[in-house]
């Protein structure tokens, strides 16, 4: 049984050698890079990685499938270029490899945001499936992208470390990506954003975030994350409304050319 740990990047030289070295125990590294600027490639590459450029024009899913067809392994471990395979986690994999258990495994991922460790609230530790079988698994959805499987799904031994933020520059930039791509992908499902949902929408992100989910004990931090989650939420709204506007307005145009 060879594994393979997939990581996909775009512009991740500040994150990529810490990345693959903590991976260093797989039977291959397969680095799935979307038309890099910087020295992510030339990095991955000098620590053994096998890099391939591939764009990832805004389907993160569409990526991840592609990856699964660039190595013949037997099972892939998906590890974001910001995140650390924890000590112990090796043991585990080759453990459920051995055994030849085929399920789509969960891991514990835990994450920090701005060097603090989360532990409740919106980033508090979280479960993503990562470890399958390389032929069980397939991507769907443009962004926050799931498995489907056939297989069970079993909760796994191990953990990664996900350094989510690490500047408010970067923070906003993925603030601005993902309520665009969650409009789109809500305007092509044909879901609308009403006045009352911008209104009241919000708020109660930032209080299931804050008081539901005991953001407020993560500090400071917690408390501006989880306002911040309310600004995201009237954004992706917003953004929603305004494409079902302007659809409605060219369709409008059209029947009276």
């Amino acid at each position: 049984m060879r594994l393979a740990v997939i990581i996909l990047t775009h512009n991740e030289e500040h994150h990529i050698e810490a990345c693959i070295q903590s991976a260093s125990f797989a039977d291959e590294i397969l680095v799935i890079d979307d038309m890099s600027t910087d020295r992510t490639a030339e990095l991955a590459q000098s620590l053994g990685a096998r890099v391939v450029t591939h764009p990832l024009a805004g389907d993160f899913a569409g990526q991840r499938n592609f990856a699964l067809t660039q190595t013949d392994a037997d099972w892939v471990l998906y590890v974001d270029a910001d995140e650390r395979v924890n000590e112990g986690t090796e043991a585990e994999l080759r453990r459920i490899m051995a055994a030849d258990v085929r399920a789509v495994y969960e891991i514990k991922r835990i994450n920090v945001v701005f060097g603090q460790r989360m532990c409740c609230g919106g980033h508090r530790p979280d479960y993503p499936r990562r470890f399958f079988p390389r032929d069980a698994v397939h991507w769907t959805g443009l962004v926050h992208e799931r498995t489907e499987s056939e297989l069970p799904v079993r909760r796994m031994g191990g953990s990664l470390l996900h350094h989510t933020y690490e500047s408010w520059e970067q923070y906003f930039q993925k603030f601005n990506q993902y309520t665009t791509l969650m409009a789109e992908r809500q305007h092509r499902e044909g879901r609308h954003a009403s006045f009352l949902k911008i209104l009241l929408d919000p708020p109660f992100a930032f209080f299931r975030y804050y008081i539901l989910q005991c953001g407020f004990l993560d500090g400071r931090i917690g408390f501006i994350l989880a306002m911040f989650h309310g600004f995201y939420t009237m954004a992706k709204y917003v953004k929603l409304h305004d494409l079902t506007m302007n659809g409605d307005r060219n369709v409008y145009e059209d029947r009276h050319i």
